[in-house]
């Protein structure tokens, strides 16, 4: 019996790394570099928080459905594509600056089991979950895990824990309660301690860059503080001298639902700073600190980003704003690492 033909590989070789790799015809640019270790940036996977575009220097490609907001037709006749929903037709040259290193952490699936649900606020809850006992679970701070749901379906957050790198690790994950939502209707209601929910990871671009020295400006909106605190864990491991200034922003002040924390944090790490920002406070809040959009907040501090590297997490809208307004004011524009927290409804929405 005659085995089926070998389905047809096409090179994808990215510029000015030289990293290249085979691409089926039936797997996207950004999966086949995920299988072959060339990790390009990407964040939502699903064509819709535009991550992973880049420009396409030579080849044909084919997209898949995707959100005009993430590449729209002029995008596309510029030559840019997105690697999450684009398949090569032939021998594809990309121009992306931010390679992962060879040798990124692999991917794998595993069971794990609730350790502690604690509501950090009324609408956020914080998951722990023990891995298994047998081997470590390798990932770069700011990394994110995808669960795997009946029916085919994940769901992805960030670790918001450094990695441990022992056998029987913990992981935490902050989750925010959107009513009516497949898995956080779950966490919120029925989700109990012990019980066994699957994952699968590491995924994401986005991660600590700890080769430079540059100082860093993290910017939180909401849960996106969750990724930026295991930045934060995993730079006092390393008793990293490096500076950073961590702007968090929310709509009230209890959307800074660690606050405490990273004021305990503030003792223990001389080069960190803090500085919080809140957009709707009520009078009863009683808020005199910072107020308005919380990228604005560093703007008005740091003038000129041209010597400094900018970490972004949370909605779409905060992190598309804060990377336009940032490359104004002087960031170099590879100097500009992100993950926008695109939600299911966001997904939907064309």
């Amino acid at each position: 019996m005659m085995s089926p033909p070998a389905p047809v590989a096409f090179q994808v070789s990215v510029l000015p790394s030289g990293r290249a790799y085979p691409a089926n015809a039936d797997e996207t640019l950004l999966a086949a570099g995920i299988r072959a270790g060339v990790t390009l940036p990407y964040g939502c996977r699903d064509g819709a928080c535009g991550s992973c575009k880049c420009k396409k220097l030579s080849g044909s490609v084919v997209h898949g459905a995707h959100q005009s907001k993430a590449l729209s037709a002029q995008d596309e006749a510029e030559g840019y594509v997105l690697t999450c929903c684009a398949v090569a037709h032939s021998d594809v040259v990309l121009e992306s600056r931010q390679v992962g290193a060879a040798g990124a952490y692999p991917i794998r699936k595993m069971p794990s089991r609730v350790l502690q649900l604690e509501r950090l606020s009324s609408d956020v809850m914080r998951l722990r979950l023990q891995l298994p006992a047998s081997d470590a679970f390798a990932y770069h701070a700011g990394q994110y895990i995808d669960f795997l749901l009946q029916g085919g379906l994940r769901r992805s957050y960030s670790m918001a824990s450094a990695a441990q790198n022992q056998a029987g690790a913990t992981l935490e994950l902050h989750l925010r309660h959107l009513p009516g939502g497949v898995f956080t209707d779950q966490v919120f209601g029925t989700l109990k301690e012990r019980d066994i929910l699957r994952i699968e990871g590491p995924f994401g671009s986005f991660h600590l860059r700890e080769d430079s020295s540059k100082p860093m400006l993290l910017l939180a909106s909401g849960t996106g503080f969750a990724p930026i605190k295991a930045i934060i864990e995993r730079l006092q491991l390393q008793g990293s001298t490096r500076a950073a200034t961590l702007y968090w922003g929310g709509r009230r002040p209890q959307d800074l639902y660690l606050d405490a924390w990273v004021r305990e944090k503030l003792d223990q790490m001389p080069n960190l700073r803090y500085v919080p920002v809140v957009s709707d406070a009520l009078p009863e809040d009683g808020w005199s600190g910072r107020t308005g959009f919380v990228h604005r907040a560093l703007l008005q501090d740091f003038p000129d980003l041209s010597g400094h590297q900018v970490y972004a997490c949370g909605a779409p809208i905060v992190v598309d704003s804060a990377r336009a307004d940032t490359l104004r004011h002087g960031l170099p524009a590879d100097e500009f690492y992100a993950d926008s927290f695109t939600s299911e409804a966001d997904k939907a929405r064309g």
